[in-house]
């Protein structure tokens, strides 16, 4: 089975129990359930309030669970932010390469929740142990090969033409980042096994826990007598990330269906194993790999123009990224619910995640006009970053609409197998438009970093407008079985 006809997210529909196969009955056709409410509502009312509560069901958990990650990082910026304009600056420089490698990792890693729910629901619990240890072993590799590059990260900064005082702070905070790489690569592995299990709270209160032990080591190591700043921030970080992988996989070897699971059985046919988690997972890691590749290029661009817009740069993304967290629940969960054969249902799936997401950024948008400058002053009292990232915030509202609509659609041809096409909009859109014109609006025609966010947006407007061209063709055939 090609890893283009193939949707992890489908098989995860199809073989754990979800709000989609076991709250609701579902007629032959993909159409919603009979009526229940009499004559209050149309048929196609109902219809349409199905669809919207179910995908808002699927999203809510993904939402939670990702959201982790991010409010990490957020604590960490706004703490260094704190410290200094420079700090946030080094932290922001480094931060970006260190999020890169960490989303091609989980790329990578994606086939573990595929194998996992596709053994466990075909009656072959046994295998399931295997693919943990399997995947596990595959993160700490390919963890210690992305931290060993982060070890050279002023090197590799200095290159990229960024100010030496800019790539001496940003290359010890990659360093800082580079001890923790395998431990968090080893965590979502162990996450994505439990998810492919159904067994998704225990990562989520490791990840509760694990922000509170953050926060500890950041008023320890940033503020207290080694006054490390925001090298301080990600060897917090580091260390937290750690604890995270020793409590999931601790919690894994002594839960009750470890025996049922095999967890400790030796590990047969390993290269069958390798070979399905590699297909499945090169064009997930590809995907996540150009997108944040241009988001990181344009991070390089920022720090070109010096610490300050670098440090407005770092406040304008963090903030996006947090708000972006609600496009990721919806982007899975219309990924889940396209992963139907139907043809309407598929369609009905995808353009109501669509407007969903649509409807929740524009709903945001009065509260980042309105309280930008309140959010910036949590980061920094700045005068010099507080002036670029005010402004950046509003034009950020716009962003994120689009964002939203391109993640979304990314998610429904995803669900419906469409993997390679996506592939191919996101460098078209990213590396021929994107990451150009962030150039040329950035520093080469020196609209700083409002220029980055117009090119960040034109690359995003081409990307949703493509998206929604080849979803309309998709939502005319028939989907392919896989």
């Amino acid at each position: 089975m090609s890893a283009g006809r193939f949707s992890w997210v489908q098989l995860h529909a199809r073989l754990r129990a979800s709000p989609e196969a076991s709250r609701t009955p579902q007629a032959p056709s993909g159409e919603a359930a009979p009526m229940t409410l009499g004559a209050v509502a149309s048929a196609g009312d109902l219809a349409l309030r199905e669809h919207v509560l179910r995908t808002l069901r699927l999203a809510g958990p993904v939402m939670a669970s990702r959201a982790g990650l991010l409010v990490m990082a957020t604590v960490d910026t706004v703490m260094a932010g704190w410290v200094g304009p420079d700090q946030l600056a080094w932290y922001g420089i480094a931060i970006a390469p260190q999020l890169a490698f960490l989303l091609v990792g989980i790329g990578l890693l994606m086939g573990t929740v595929v194998l996992t729910a596709q053994t466990d629901g075909a009656g072959q619990p046994e295998v399931c142990g295997r693919i943990w240890r399997l995947a596990l072993l595959n993160a700490a590799v390919v963890g210690a090969l992305f931290g060993a590059l982060l070890l050279a990260g002023e090197a590799i900064l200095l290159q990229l033409g960024q100010d030496p005082a800019i790539a001496a702070g940003g290359g010890e905070v990659c360093v800082m980042f580079a001890f923790g790489m395998p431990a968090i690569l080893m965590y979502s592995a162990t996450t994505l096994f439990l998810e492919g299990l159904g067994r998704s709270t225990p990562g989520m209160l490791v990840m509760i826990v694990a922000n509170l032990v953050n926060l500890g080591l950041n008023w320890l190591l940033m503020f207290g007598p080694l006054e490390l700043g925001a090298a301080g921030a990600a060897l917090a970080t580091s260390l937290t990330r750690w604890f995270m992988v020793a409590a999931l996989v601790g919690y894994v070897l002594l839960m009750p269906a470890r025996e049922r699971f095999q967890i400790l059985a030796p590990l047969r046919g390993h290269w069958r194993l390798e070979a399905k988690l590699a297909r499945l997972g090169w064009p997930m890691a590809l995907s996540f790999g150009l997108e944040n590749g241009a988001f990181f290029a344009a991070a390089t661009f920022a720090g070109w123009q010096g610490a300050a817009p670098l440090a407005a740069w770092q406040i304008i993304l963090n903030t996006m990224a947090l708000i972006y967290m609600l496009a990721i629940g919806l982007a899975t969960a219309t990924a889940v619910r396209v992963g139907r054969r139907d043809r309407q249902a598929l369609a009905r799936a995808g353009w109501v995640g669509l407007g969903i997401g649509i409807g929740i950024m524009l709903a945001l948008m009065p509260v980042l006009y309105g309280s930008s400058a309140a959010i910036v002053r949590v980061y920094t009292s700045d005068p010099a970053v507080t002036a670029i990232a005010v402004p950046g915030l509003a034009l950020a509202s716009w962003i994120l609409v689009v964002d939203a609509s391109q993640g979304i659609l990314t998610g429904a041809l995803r669900g419906a197998a469409d993997i390679w096409a996506a592939l191919a909009i996101q460098l078209f859109s990213f590396w021929l438009i994107c990451v150009p014109a962030c150039y040329l609006l950035g520093p080469a025609l020196g609209y700083g970093v409002p220029g980055l966010l117009w090119g960040l947006l034109l690359g995003l407007v081409v990307a949703a407008l493509l998206l929604v061209a080849r979803f309309k063709v998709l939502a005319r055939r028939a989907v392919r079985p896989f």
